[in-house]
């Protein structure tokens, strides 16, 4: 399970060092995609599979459904953890984040998200002030 929020820096190569707590989980081999919210996403090579199975299974007749996959799958790519726990992270994911030296990597459950460090506290900011109406919602969803 990825928890917790962790502060770390991009090298010149495009390298993010993976919490050591993490690495274990993606040493079976992990994908990068573009996230929603203009970050990005990493998974385990099983939880892509299951979320690749379901858009490849979505109504390809629905223009939403076509653009959504066309985001997700196309922008994927198979990363590795190397000897020194790091991943890749390629250069058109980066542009597409706006990812600069300083990142945070959020962990959600079954995935990792990497935010620019400055997009990401403007994005807890605007979701703290709006936690109550969050929290209202999502009650009416049963969570």
């Amino acid at each position: 399970m990825f928890i917790g929020e962790y502060q770390h820096a991009l090298d010149e190569k495009g390298r993010i060092a993976i919490p050591v707590k993490f690495r274990r989980d993606l040493e079976q081999g992990a994908v990068v995609t573009r996230g929603l919210d203009h970050c990005l996403t990493i998974y385990t090579a099983s939880e892509w599979e299951k979320l690749a199975t379901r858009l490849a299974n979505l109504p390809m007749s629905s223009a939403n459904t076509r653009a959504f996959a066309r985001l997700m799958l196309a922008g994927a790519m198979d990363v590795t953890v190397d000897a020194q726990g790091r991943v890749v992270l390629p250069d058109y994911l980066r542009e597409y984040a706006g990812l600069g030296k300083k990142v945070v990597l959020a962990g959600l459950y079954n995935r990792l998200e990497v935010w620019d460090s400055a997009k990401w506290e403007e994005f807890k900011s605007r979701t703290e002030i709006a936690s109550s109406d969050i929290a209202e919602k999502l009650g009416e969803l049963g969570v």
